[in-house]
């Protein structure tokens, strides 16, 4: 009896030990980044349902890690991003031309944060979201609520297959692909995407996969059930509050 209280003893004593500094530390920046009261006071409003901290944390941003946020809209990530990648990382802002070109309050907004202050980390790129390079190998490429997007009328529609290669190019091996969107009914495939941008996560999953990924986890930290996803995402009660989806694909070493 003596010996088998021994062993559970020592086993208590290893499953105490902390967790790793750097792991902390990651904590750390997020919780921090996300607290940043130089972050637009509309952007914190939003942070009770969008939940930063838990999203990136889940992501696995960490500190010193090269990420793109691939269409940042009014930089509401990029901003986060910036802080919980710390002065050692990287931020690639990538608002893509065929955004801009539609809709050129989306560059001015780019311009502004810019010209902000605290964000010395990040870099601002306007390529075509089908045919992007950046100047070194990312971490991470996440996406938030725009996948949708590159099957809308707007993007001409963009080249979805290439958008994937391009990003499976600009990631390292073992470099991870986050994306969050709005779910669609399921088995609606693309059809519902110019009329109330939502997307069927069915078809975000086969896409990817196609360009060489390898789905490693998705979550359920943005669901809302209450949504029957057949309603637009813009209306005023639905903002925030629609049902996503975030998945989590990884390049193959």
């Amino acid at each position: 009896m003596r010996a088998w209280l021994t062993c559970v003893a020592v086993v208590s004593v290893l499953f105490a030990v902390p967790m790793p500094t750097a792991a902390l530390q990651s904590d750390d920046l997020i919780a921090a980044a996300v607290a940043n009261e130089a972050r637009p006071q509309a952007d914190r409003d939003r942070d009770e349902l969008r939940k930063p901290a838990e999203t990136l944390a889940w992501a696995g941003v960490r500190p010193g890690a090269r990420v793109m946020d691939l269409v940042p809209g009014g930089g509401y990530f990029t901003r986060i991003l910036s802080g919980a990648v710390g002065p050692e990382g990287h931020v690639y802002a990538l608002q893509p031309a065929e955004v801009v070109n539609k809709f050129s309050a989306y560059r001015q907004v780019m311009d502004d944060l810019d010209a902000e202050t605290g964000w010395d980390n990040v870099s601002f790129h306007f390529d075509s979201v089908s045919a992007f390079s950046m100047p070194e190998p990312l971490d991470m490429v996440f996406t938030a609520l725009n996948y949708h997007d590159f099957h809308a009328e707007f993007m001409g529609p963009a080249d979805v297959s290439a958008v994937n290669r391009a990003v499976f190019n600009a990631l390292k091996p073992g470099g991870v692909y986050v994306i969050i969107d709005h779910h669609a009914l399921a088995g609606s495939g693309v059809s519902e995407v110019n009329r109330i941008h939502r997307i069927d996560v069915e078809v975000v999953k086969r896409e990817v996969l196609a360009a060489g990924f390898v789905l490693e986890a998705e979550t359920d930290l943005l669901a809302h059930p209450e949504d029957d996803r057949t309603t637009h995402v813009y209306e005023a009660r639905m903002r925030g509050r629609t049902d996503q989806f975030v998945l989590k694909f990884r390049k193959p070493m």
